[in-house]
């Protein structure tokens, strides 16, 4: 076997043990399937493109986690979402978790909110990332992080006035 190959090897087993995760974040940040499964694969071929580098990172979770974030930005940025309607309304889905309405109600809030205050949400509290981790992924500074932390939770604050929220955001982590 050649080094190519064992490297092919390498990359196969370990988008096999992170496609689960890197999905659900997709899925997250586009509040539907069809677009988490698209941003994943364009993800995961920008990652076997830079493979050689993504195998030495020390860690090569966040390494995909910034590529996946990336890849979601740089498509809002290119007028796609807004060309592009594949339906009217968030589809009813199965919801685990203690409050499926509630859930509901904060993805289509969620999906209201700019791409980066959404991808800095998604990324401090759905993946529990720190501010400084965050910024890495989202290449950006730390300070840029907070703001975009403070304005996205203070318009979920404003669309969904009856749940209850942290009063405060991490400040540490």
């Amino acid at each position: 076997m050649g080094v190519a190959d064992q490297e092919d090897e390498e990359y196969h087993e370990y988008v096999r043990s992170a496609l689960p995760a890197l999905r659900r974040l997709a899925y997250v940040l586009s509040q539907d399937g069809h677009r988490a499964d698209d941003l994943v694969q364009s993800a995961l071929v920008k990652l076997y493109l830079r493979w050689d580098r993504a195998r030495t990172a020390t860690n090569r979770d966040s390494y995909a986690r910034t590529v996946l974030i990336r890849v979601f930005l740089s498509e809002r940025r290119t007028g796609w979402a807004r060309r592009v309607v594949l339906v009217d309304h968030l589809p009813e889905s199965m919801v685990t978790g203690p409050d499926p309405a509630a859930t509901l109600a904060l993805r289509a809030a969620l999906a209201t909110l700019p791409a980066k205050q959404r991808a800095t949400l998604v990324l401090r509290y759905y993946a529990d990332l720190s501010v400084d981790e965050t910024a890495e992924a989202l290449g950006c500074p730390a300070n840029t992080v907070k703001s975009h932390t403070a304005r996205g939770l203070a318009a979920l604050r404003r669309l969904l006035p009856d749940e209850s929220y942290p009063t405060e955001t991490r400040s540490g982590r």
